[in-house]
């Protein structure tokens, strides 16, 4: 956890550090600013299932160690680039490793943590990917301000070190993990396995549904995510400090959750995550709403509705990632979280894109608004499905106890 906690804080500074470098030291266009993010994104999108296989099919300690370190080599190259062409390559290889690190990650993390903790340690984590949040933007402002970007790609460099070293210092596992594979590793292929894990979500409804609702609720999600600055800029009163305030009180709102749900482990994984896409809704539907009035005190009001958001997100993302670890084989681990992270990657990148269409021909209060309407309309028609659900498995249940007393009397 330590070990997550350092790299992600670097995460936070080498992308600033970038986004400074790109945009006011060689004058980026908006579109080659937009690539920098795609470089890191796209990997994930196209090599998420394979990823998966190979940490699957790997020493899941090494995978990690070794990712660490080729990324903290191409963060020092990325101090020396003289080209965006440049930073574009070592932004794809970063993408390509940051895509194997994760699948690799969720799997050891399913050898070390007991099944009765694997929710807290969840929470735990996104906890901690909320501390990073705040903490990583104010961290690099401040270091690019004082020292300079090129200061700020060592200090990144210097935390994946940190990372691996400590990773290095993880155990092999802490309790014993059954695990009944009727074919060798080395004896089935690549395909062969990416195949299979493909058919485990296929055969397991509840992922199979609870994927699609993530993927959904993160694609309408960022239809008004990306769009944030840009209904600020239609509020009066607005100061140029409130982005930063409201990314800030999504931090802090996705930290308390993450606490919260620490505690609350016995949670049902999908009533809590469709709580959280209405939680989701309602804050955004609001920020339309007092957008549309342009409402005084903007500071107050956009700001808890983004701590209210921040929140609600854990609630989304925690209790089902939770589920996967525990509903999935420790051998399948990777190959199941490699496919929802490229799932919820194709959201985060189709999303904006869609959101940036929609402003522009809508405007942006209407696009809050169908945001909100959509998630709240997408956490009704999934209470709706697990009711009906539910209800159909129970009369199945009762006729199935009628005919067996019927049989025996």
């Amino acid at each position: 956890m330590f070990a997550q906690l350092i790299s992600s804080i670097g995460d936070w500074l080498s992308i600033v550090a970038i986004i400074t470098l790109v945009g006011l030291k060689w004058n980026a266009t908006p579109m080659e600013v937009s690539f920098v993010i795609l470089c890191l994104a796209l990997p994930m999108v196209i090599f998420g299932p394979l990823a998966g296989v190979v940490a699957d099919r790997m020493n899941r300690k090494a995978l990690m160690i070794i990712s660490d370190l080729i990324r903290a080599l191409l963060i020092l190259l990325l101090s020396m680039a003289e080209t965006i062409e440049v930073v574009y390559i070592c932004l794809l290889l970063i993408g390509i490793f940051s895509t194997i690190f994760i699948p690799a990650k969720n799997g050891k993390l399913k050898e070390l943590v007991a099944e009765e903790h694997m929710t807290r340690a969840m929470s735990i984590s996104a906890a901690i990917d909320s501390i990073t949040k705040v903490l990583g933007p104010l961290l690099s402002g401040g270091f690019v301000l004082v020292f300079g970007a090129k200061l700020v790609f060592y200090i990144d460099s210097a935390t994946f070190l940190i990372s691996a070293v400590l990773i290095a210092l993880l155990p092999k596992a802490t309790h014993v993990i059954k695990v009944e594979e009727t074919v060798e590793k080395d004896r089935t292929s690549i395909k062969t396995d990416l195949l299979l894990g493909l058919s485990f979500i296929r055969s397991n409804t509840s992922m199979l549904v609870g994927m699609f609702f993530l993927g959904m609720s993160l694609l309408i999600l960022q239809l008004s995510d990306s769009q944030l600055i840009v209904l600020i800029r239609e509020i009066s009163d607005a100061t140029p400090n409130l982005f930063g305030y409201v990314v800030m009180a999504s931090g802090i709102g996705m930290f308390f959750s993450g606490i919260l749900l620490a505690k609350k482990t016995q949670l049902h994984s999908m009533v809590t995550m469709l709580i959280g896409v209405c939680g989701i809704g309602i804050g955004f539907g609001m920020m339309g709403v007092f957008t549309y009035f342009d409402t005084s005190y903007p500071v107050v009001w956009i700001v808890s509705c983004g701590l209210w958001a921040g929140f609600s997100i854990n609630l989304v993302f925690v209790p089902f990632q939770a589920y996967i670890q525990l509903e999935t084989p420790v051998q399948m681990t990777g190959r199941v979280f490699g496919v929802m992270n490229s799932v919820t990657t194709t959201a985060t990148i189709v999303g904006p894109i869609l959101g940036g269409w929609l402003s522009t021909v809508v405007g942006v209060v209407p696009t809050f608004m169908t945001t909100a309407a959509l998630l709240i309309l997408m956490a009704l028609i999934g209470l709706a499905m697990k009711s009906k659900r539910e209800r159909r498995e129970r009369d199945v249940s009762e006729s199935e106890q009628a005919t067996s007393r019927g049989t025996t009397s």
